[in-house]
């Protein structure tokens, strides 16, 4: 009796052990999945330029390149109803993200618009952003549009200051914008966005065939 009471309590042992063995490996599997889920979702939004109010509920990105001509159309025909629907509406607070990945032209504009923001600020960043847009030629084909030269002119088109286009100018030679479209490009790549121009709410690439799919995105996000 005595051997089989200490062979059912060894048994009783191990059966512990084993669930609970069982219970650590589905926290630990889960707590990776949940580490993995939001390294994917975290974006760090400090110091991007964006329109809309400051606590807005639901984050949207633009990821463009400002030598990709359906950004252009994207800016021209799709933002102003999204500002109109969606950022006056206090809902969303719009952010754009470089995604430079057509040409050295992609690169120049991009650091030069992010200088332009630590330089200038918010207002004077969505001035250029807009104006650099209209000012895109449609043949791209063309290379080496983006000159120091060119992006100056484009600069001194909205801003009246001589000198604060200068100290844009002087900081773009030396690198200012370098990081900012590093810290954008690795955004980018977390997320998987492979094109231009790619929108994400909330950390979430969407898909979209239509405003109306960027209208239910928003009111999901909204409701989480």
């Amino acid at each position: 009796m005595a051997n089989t009471k200490q062979k059912g309590s060894i048994n009783w042992i191990f059966w512990m052990i084993g669930i609970i063995a069982v219970g650590v490996i589905i926290i630990v599997v889960l707590d990776q999945n949940m580490s993995s889920s939001e390294k994917e979702t975290s974006i760090d939004y400090e110091n991007q330029p964006y329109i809309g109010e400051e606590d807005a509920p639901v984050n949207m990105i633009e990821f463009g390149d400002y030598r990709c001509p359906h950004c252009k159309n994207f800016q021209q025909s799709a933002f102003p109803e999204i500002k109109k629907q969606l950022v006056d509406s206090g809902d969303v607070k719009f952010y754009f993200v470089n995604y430079a990945f057509l040409n050295k032209d992609s690169d120049r504009g991009a650091k030069f618009a992010e200088t332009v923001f630590q330089e200038l600020g918010n207002n004077a960043f969505w001035e250029f952003h807009d104006h650099l847009f209209a000012s895109m030629p449609d043949d791209m084909n063309k290379s080496n549009v983006y000159t120091t030269e060119f992006l100056k002119q484009t600069l001194q088109d909205v801003v009246d200051d001589q000198e604060k286009v200068q100290t844009v100018v002087e900081a773009y030679e030396n690198g200012a914008g370098e990081d900012a479209l590093e810290k954008d490009m690795e955004i980018a790549r977390n997320l998987g966005v492979t094109g231009t121009p790619t929108v994400a709410v909330d950390g979430e690439v969407i898909k979209l065939e239509s405003f109306q799919d960027l209208k239910d995105a928003v009111e999901e996000a909204k409701n989480k």
